[in-house]
């Protein structure tokens, strides 16, 4: 059984679409246990409560050191049981010991088809202006373990959308994110299943 922490800074329309997959019983052996946001605001942790999950407003800002910081994710992760967290839009680079507690039981969304246009500032409205720029004739979305790096560790599913002529930043952006609503559940069934990152498969291209 994957028992999962979520992480996300804005609306939470991943959130949703993995709790969605997990209420129609499409992914068995995974539950969400708690969410967790550095943003008090967001939605995500509104929706949480909306599905009667516990739901925090973690922020290093909160804390004299860093040190306070890590250790209260730590624990709070422990305290519900987490043994698997799912990035789902949050801006924030996973502190080194969560990583490291949490080795290769960390997932994140991308909006595009890495390795193109992933690192540090690569995300939201920037990701889809860069892949425009750069002329590129297809994007998508990348469901990744997470590392140390931004946007680097091993691809677990990819699946791509066309760049159309007349394209802007927001339509692109649509455009993916219905991928990633598609492929982020996928990839945890997946790994709920037993299957490793590294026998994951990209899915056809999407066309339209």
């Amino acid at each position: 059984m994957l028992t999962i922490a979520v992480f996300g800074s804005g609306r939470g329309s991943n959130f949703e679409a993995i709790l969605t997959a997990i209420k129609q019983g499409t992914m068995p052996g995974a539950r969400i246990a708690c969410v967790i946001s550095n943003n008090s605001t967001a939605g995500i942790l509104e929706l949480a409560r909306q599905n009667s999950l516990p739901a925090y407003h973690l922020s290093v800002k909160q804390f004299a050191s860093d040190k306070e910081f890590i250790d209260r994710t730590l624990a709070l992760l422990e305290e519900h049981e987490v043994n698997f967290i799912v990035l789902a839009g949050y801006m924030k680079l996973l502190p080194q010991p969560v990583i490291t507690q949490y080795r290769n039981r960390i997932v994140n969304i991308h909006p595009a088809l890495l390795p193109k246009f992933g690192g540090k500032g690569m995300y939201g409205h920037h990701v889809h202006e860069a892949v425009i720029a750069a002329g590129e004739k297809e994007s998508g979305a990348t469901v990744h373990v997470v590392d140390e790096v931004y946007d680097h560790g091993m691809i677990v599913l990819q699946k791509s959308v066309p760049v159309v002529p007349g394209d802007t930043p927001e339509s692109l952006a649509a455009r993916v994110l219905a991928v990633e609503h598609e492929i982020f559940p996928e990839a945890i069934r997946r790994l709920a299943r037993g299957e490793s990152a590294a026998s994951a498969r990209t899915l056809p291209a999407v066309h339209s």
